[in-house]
């Protein structure tokens, strides 16, 4: 059912309905994918709000613009555009650019499958990704590797002979299990270096206080 006012479609009910399911199917996947997989690891809420709006943003796009007969070259053109981007603040970790990416695919599959693929194939499609997403994330990489950059004042120990001495320190000090670090930019004048330290987040824990506690010191 169509109501119209001056020759403009005011509501389709057929393509509300439409929306409205495929929309809901779409944040559902989108979710878990994000919500259920990635935050209970990463703990990242500004990463999280980045990907849900972006498959919303993403979705919409595809589905209103699904009557341009251009489904290909936008699908493709959209990859192109997230597949690039840095933020100017920083750069994006290749494991949040992957779900990026994969909640980019996501979207696009979901609004832009048409009438020759059926419900149970679309279905299946997004179950396909978030099993292997999950099988990655839970089953095969049991520790994932996470990287933190710390402020550290103790220069004295940035030398290679004291490298040990340094990890030890690390690691009383924020709480990880640190395996390896990497010093990064020097500053003689504080006495303060950059390092870069790599540890397994099986239990994920918060560092963010110690670099503020460094920051007022």
């Amino acid at each position: 059912m169509d109501l119209n006012l001056l020759n403009e479609s005011l509501i389709n009910m057929d393509g509300l309905l439409r929306l409205t399911i495929r929309f809901a199917f779409n944040l559902f996947v989108t979710l878990i994918l994000v919500r259920v997989l990635y935050y209970q690891k990463a703990r990242r809420k500004d990463y999280l709000f980045t990907f849900v709006l972006i498959s919303t943003i993403v979705f919409l796009l595809c589905v209103l613009l699904d009557s341009v007969n251009l489904q290909l070259g936008f699908a493709l053109g959209l990859f192109a555009i997230f597949g690039i981007i840095r933020y100017r603040t920083t750069q994006i970790p290749i494991k949040e650019m992957t779900y990026l990416f994969i909640t980019i695919g996501v979207s696009v599959i979901n609004a832009l499958s048409g009438e020759n693929v059926s419900v149970v194939e679309l279905v299946l499609t997004n179950l396909m990704v978030i099993g292997v997403t999950f099988g990655l994330e839970r089953v095969w990489l049991l520790q994932h590797e996470s990287s933190k950059l710390v402020i550290y004042e103790k220069i004295e120990l940035i030398t290679p002979e004291k490298y040990n001495d340094m990890l030890n320190d690390l690691q009383q000090r924020t709480g990880l299990s640190i395996h390896r670090a990497e010093v990064g930019k020097i500053n003689f004048l504080r006495d303060t270096a950059e390092v870069i330290v790599y540890y397994y987040n099986n239990e994920v824990r918060n560092v963010e206080q110690y670099e503020s506690d460094n920051d007022d010191d």
